[in-house]
């Protein structure tokens, strides 16, 4: 029998080859589609997954994180490319008082865009909460959070440019 941790990397191989290749909308057609190649998973256990593996959800699904080769670089130089990449999703910035930023993201992508603000290692960003489509950035004053908004204006200058819907 093979071990945990074995059943769980090909689960997550199988998770991420999925939704790659397929529209997937909700964590059940996860379990159906996994279920279909004969791995066994629960809603939980691909929840979980989904989140170790940094997959996003936005309006229409999940999408997988960049598979760029994140060990030629540094933490922060990958987070910034991802940061970059993010710019995409980021909707509106705006500040409440002198030390709190909120950044308004695309449904479901605000977890991932505040993982990817952890990350940079800003010394302005004390620390971040993030709901479905909204973030909190924390910063210790109206000078850091001065700063920390020219950076973030500075990535959606840079992001590419939106896709019409369909």
């Amino acid at each position: 029998m093979p071990a945990r941790s074995d059943i769980g990397r090909k689960r997550q191989e199988a998770i991420l080859e999925i939704i790659r290749t397929e529209p997937v909308a909700r964590q059940t057609q996860l379990v159906e589609r996994l279920r279909a190649r004969g791995i066994e998973a629960t809603q939980s256990s691909v929840s979980r997954d989904l989140k170790a593996l940094g997959v996003a959800k936005l309006d229409d699904g999940y999408v997988s994180p960049e598979s760029a080769d994140v060990a030629s670089v540094s933490p922060a130089q990958s987070a910034q490319r991802e940061l970059t990449l993010l710019g995409e999703f980021v909707r509106e910035i705006d500040t409440a008082g002198d030390n709190l930023t909120i950044v308004k993201t695309a449904v479901g992508a605000a977890q991932r865009v505040a993982v990817y603000l952890d990350r940079t290692g800003w010394p302005e960003i004390v620390g971040t909460l993030s709901g479905d489509d909204s973030i909190f950035v924390a910063t210790r004053n109206a000078t850091e959070q001065r700063r920390l908004v020219a950076k973030l204006r500075e990535q959606l200058e840079h992001r590419p440019a939106r896709q019409p819907s369909a």
